[in-house]
């Protein structure tokens, strides 16, 4: 059964709709929003083999003039040289009788660029959501941040820029990697920490059920996250008013994990984000915030469910500089996502260099 989450932003509103196998009603859905003629839709080799013919076919049946433009299945895809690429082939496509728009099917790379292709390419035209991932499905799809990396750091060219629809189809977990089944459920754990003990405790008790997709738990897990980021989304939509950066627990330190890597395969960004929000929870230990019984609990979710608890093959001295490049600083102060309960979190800025440092470093031997 299909469930709908409005995600309430006045002229930018749209709906998040979570069904299971229910992909042959995309096209109809697209066509309701009346957002163009002319799809593009934006995805990578592997997606395009198992799904593109799929989307093709849906919204052809709609009605929809269909293109698909392919990127890397890598982190490397959020990259100027992909990005330019992409905007170029649009260009070539465009003309005075299309009226373009991007669908991006896949994960969190995907929606990450082809939202901010769609956020500058004639300043602004509209975009889709399909997530194919469950990172993607509970977390990044949603909420109009869009981004590429640079050189120094992941996400620094960005934009708020909501997408018009996004269309979660559970069935399509079936077909991922169990490595990033659990990768995605890292965003899950951060989503319990932070405002669910409900979540948390469901995830604790149910969590070889979601490694074996139970259709019924995967489901709740993808409506309970996503309904979770809509409601903060729609208080803070430009992570401007203190509210929205809870969203960020274990990203500060997790992106500075990629970076130092160098987006490597030697962490996703499940991973990187279990570790840093490890990190956080160590150091919000430490400050006598977090209890020793709630950070047990969560490290012992992150281990049970397959996520790392120890750092190996990178620099703490690369990861803590990445880390005083992130662009959650502010007036040049780290601000950090801290868990002081689980279901409550505070932010704290000022976080003292040798603590920041001592958390790396303890992810080396816990």
């Amino acid at each position: 059964m299909k469930k709908k989450i409005r995600v309430d932003l006045k002229k930018r509103s749209y709906d998040i709709l979570v069904c299971y196998d229910e992909f042959d009603k995309l096209g109809k859905a697209v066509k309701q929003l009346k957002i163009g003629t002319d799809a593009v839709i934006i995805t990578n080799p592997l997606i395009k083999k198992l799904f593109g013919k799929k989307v093709e076919k849906c919204l052809l049946a709609a009605g929809f003039n269909v293109r698909i433009e392919t990127v890397p299945d890598t982190e490397k895809a959020k990259s100027e040289k992909h990005c330019i690429r992409v905007l170029n082939n649009i260009s070539k496509l465009d003309s005075s009788s299309r009226r373009i728009f991007i669908v991006a099917l896949g994960g969190g790379v995907v929606g990450d660029l082809a939202g901010f292709v769609a956020s500058i390419y004639r300043r602004g035209i509209p975009y889709v959501q399909v997530p194919t991932t469950l990172l993607a499905q509970v977390d990044s799809a949603i909420g109009g941040k869009v981004a590429i990396d640079l050189g120094m750091g992941k996400n620094l060219a960005g934009a708020f820029y909501q997408p018009r629809l996004v269309f979660s189809d559970v069935s399509l977990l079936k077909t991922l990697p169990k490595k990033d089944l659990i990768s995605g459920l890292a965003e899950v754990v951060k989503y319990g920490i932070i405002k669910s003990p409900l979540l948390f405790t469901t995830l604790v008790k149910n969590y070889k059920k979601v490694l074996k997709r139970d259709k019924k738990i995967l489901q709740y897990i993808v409506y309970a996250c996503s309904l979770i980021k809509a409601r903060v989304v729609e208080k803070d939509e430009f992570d401007n008013k203190n509210l929205r950066v809870i969203l960020n627990l274990g990203h500060t330190i997790g992106h500075a994990i990629e970076t130092a890597g160098h987006y490597s395969a030697s962490y996703s960004h499940g991973q990187a984000i279990a570790l840093g929000t490890l990190s956080a929870s160590l150091i919000s230990k430490k400050l006598g915030l977090l209890s020793q019984k709630d950070y047990l609990r969560i490290r012992g979710l992150i281990k049970n469910i397959g996520l790392p608890t120890s750092l190996k093959g990178l620099d703490v001295r690369a990861i803590f500089s990445a880390q005083e490049h992130d662009k959650k600083f502010i007036h040049g102060r780290n601000r950090f996502v801290l868990p002081v309960k689980i279901g409550k979190t505070i932010v704290r800025e000022g976080i003292p260099k040798s603590l920041i440092k001592d958390s790396i470093s303890s992810l080396l031997w816990i």
